[in-house]
């Protein structure tokens, strides 16, 4: 995703839209306008507190999105023929390089560091015990 993302602003097309905004008059208000707000300790507390309640939302969001989507995958995988389609998937050459390329993303790392708690379960970690064993008899 951050890959993604870096292509799309080093792309041309994307420089030469954000020059174009930055000359814009109202962009140069809205600085100014910015500013202004800033230099005020009152407002500027305003926003910083308002920006951290919406980062700690934006987190807990984030971390049960990386439970549900973990809890269905294992679910998912509970079916032989999940497992078999896995087992044979992981063991394509290039699937194993997109896989590492995935685990190397930073971005990727956050999300895995989300799910750490759940992963570190006790429930969770029975759970991919019997998953291995199913792995392994397919």
């Amino acid at each position: 995703m951050m890959a993604e993302a870096r292509k799309m602003m080093e792309s041309p097309e994307f420089q030469k839209e954000m020059k174009k905004m930055e000359g814009s008059n109202e962009f140069k208000d809205s600085i100014k306008e910015t500013k202004k707000m800033m230099a005020d300790p009152n407002t500027a507390a305003m926003l910083e507190a308002k920006m951290e309640a919406m980062l700690k939302s934006g987190e807990k969001a984030l971390a049960k999105d990386a439970e549900s989507s973990l809890s269905e995958a294992m679910e998912a995988m509970n079916s032989p023929e999940a497992m078999a389609e896995a087992k044979e998937m992981m063991q394509d050459p290039e699937f194993q390089k997109t896989l590492q390329q995935m685990m190397n993303d930073p971005s990727f790392k956050s999300y895995i560091d989300m799910m750490k708690p759940m992963l570190n379960d006790p429930a969770t970690k029975e759970k991919f015990a019997q998953l291995g064993s199913l792995f392994k008899e397919v």
